[in-house]
C-alpha cells in the first residue's frame, strides 16, 4: 500500500498543500515548528480518522477556521483509493471513500495500515496504562473488525455506566440498570480481553527475536498483559466491586483498566529500568509492530516515522535505518546529515519552511 498524493487545506498550519510521494522513502527536512510534524499527522488521520497527537478534531483545523479538508490518494494492491476527509468545528467530521460517504469512521479502518514512531512513544513505558492501552487500540483498530466493533460498543457502555453511577443515589432504577450495564459489559469486555491477549501473545514472538538481537543477546524481553479481571472471573469481580463502583462514582472492573508489563531479565522495566533499557525496549516494540503487521496484511505497512532519530543514539538509529527495507515510508527531521553518514537510500526530499513544501534532488 502506498500513498500517491497529500492534499490539505486549513489544516494545522497549512492553508494549502498538494503533494505527490514516492513509493519508497520520503523525507521532510527543515527547522523545528515548521509543520514536518503535522503532515504525517495528517496521513494518520486520514487512513484511522483519529490523530496520533491530538485528542479533538478542532485542534487539528488552521487557526481563524472552522473547517479543514484531508485528501488522500491511495494505492492498494493495485487498486486506487481516495479517502477525503472534512473536519468541522463544531460538527463530526466528514469521510468519504472513492467519492462515496460512510457513516462510521470505524468503515475507514482496514484500507490503510499505518504504523507511526514519534517521540511521544519514547514515553509508552513511562507513561500511565492509558498510553499502553491506546497502543494496542490503534494497531487492532487497523488489523481486527470484530476488535473495532467490541471496543466502540465496550466504551459506550463503560460511559453510560459511569454515568448513572453518578447519579445512582437519584435514580429508582440505577439497581436494574447496572445489572443490564454489567452483562454487556461481560459480553463486549470478554471479546476485548480475548483479543488483545492474542495480540500481545503474537507480539511477543517477534519483540524477543528483535531485542536480543539490538542488545547483544544480554538482554530477554517478555511483555506480560496485566488484565485488570480474568474473563473467567469478570462476573464476580462485577458484583464484588459494586458498592465500590457506586461509592466511587466510576466502573472499577474491566478492559478498560488494563495494562502491558515489560519485562527485561525478570524486572519490570517501567519501574526499575534504565531510560537506555527503556527506550530500546520501544524501538523493540515499534520494529515489532511493523513486523507482525506485515505479516498478518501480506504486505509492508506503511511506516512514519516522526523525528525521531534525534531520540536515539547512533547505534539505534542504525538499527531502526535498516529495518527500512521496502514499501513506503515517511520520515521528518532537522537535518539530512543521518541519512548521509548511514548512506541511507532516500528517494524524495522535501524542504519544509513556515507551512511550505518544496520538492528537491
Amino acid at each position: 500500500m502506498i500513498i500517491q498524493s497529500i492534499e490539505l487545506n486549513n489544516f494545522r498550519n497549512y492553508e494549502s498543500l498538494d503533494i505527490s510521494l514516492d513509493k519508497g522513502v520520503n523525507i521532510f527536512y527543515g527547522n523545528n515548528a515548521q509543520g514536518k510534524t503535522n503532515i504525517l499527522d495528517a496521513v494518520y488521520v486520514g487512513c484511522t480518522s483519529k490523530s496520533h497527537r491530538l485528542s479533538k478534531d478542532r485542534e487539528m483545523i488552521k487557526f481563524d477556521c472552522n473547517e479543514s479538508h484531508i485528501r488522500l490518494k491511495l494505492l492498494k494492491r493495485d487498486v486506487p483509493y481516495k479517502i477525503d476527509m472534512h473536519l468541522k468545528k463544531n460538527n463530526s467530521k466528514g469521510i468519504a471513500i472513492n467519492g462515496m460517504p460512510i457513516r462510521r469512521s470505524s468503515e475507514l479502518f482496514g484500507i490503510a495500515n499505518v504504523v507511526i514512531f514519534s517521540p511521544e512513544d519514547l514515553n509508552i513505558i513511562k507513561d500511565g496504562p492509558s498510553e499502553r492501552r491506546r497502543f494496542i487500540d490503534l494497531e487492532l483498530c487497523q488489523l481486527n473488525k470484530i476488535y473495532v466493533h467490541n471496543i466502540i460498543s465496550y466504551t459506550k457502555v463503560v460511559n453510560q455506566k459511569n454515568k448513572l453511577l453518578k447519579e445512582y443515589e437519584y435514580r429508582k432504577d440505577a439497581a436494574d440498570l447496572i445489572d443490564i450495564y454489567n452483562l454487556q459489559l461481560i459480553q463486549y469486555g470478554t471479546e476485548v480481553i480475548n483479543i488483545r491477549a492474542d495480540f500481545i501473545d503474537k507480539l511477543n514472538e517477534y519483540i524477543k527475536k528483535i531485542h536480543s538481537e539490538i542488545t547483544g543477546g544480554t538482554e530477554n524481553i517478555n511483555l506480560i498483559y496485566s488484565s485488570n479481571t480474568n474473563v473467567s472471573d469478570f462476573e464476580e469481580n462485577l458484583k464484588r466491586y459494586r458498592q465500590q463502583e457506586i461509592r466511587s462514582g466510576m466502573s472499577l472492573v474491566g478492559p478498560h483498566r488494563d495494562d502491558i508489563d515489560f519485562i527485561i531479565n525478570n524486572i519490570n522495566v517501567r519501574h526499575y529500568g534504565s531510560q537506555g533499557q527503556q527506550r530500546t525496549a520501544v524501538l523493540s516494540l515499534k520494529l515489532s509492530e511493523i513486523k507482525m503487521v506485515e505479516e498478518i496484511i501480506g504486505e509492508r505497512p506503511l511506516l512514519l516515522l516522526d523525528d525521531v532519530l534525534s531520540e536515539l543514539d547512533r547505534k539505534r538509529q542504525n538499527q531502526l535505518l535498516n529495518s527500512i527495507n521496502g514499501g513506503q515510508t515517511l520520515i521528518t527531521c532537522t537535518g539530512l546529515d543521518d541519512f548521509v553518514d548511514n548512506r541511507f537510500h532516500i528517494d524524495k526530499v522535501f524542504k519544509v519552511s513556515n507551512g511550505s513544501v518544496t520538492g528537491e534532488n
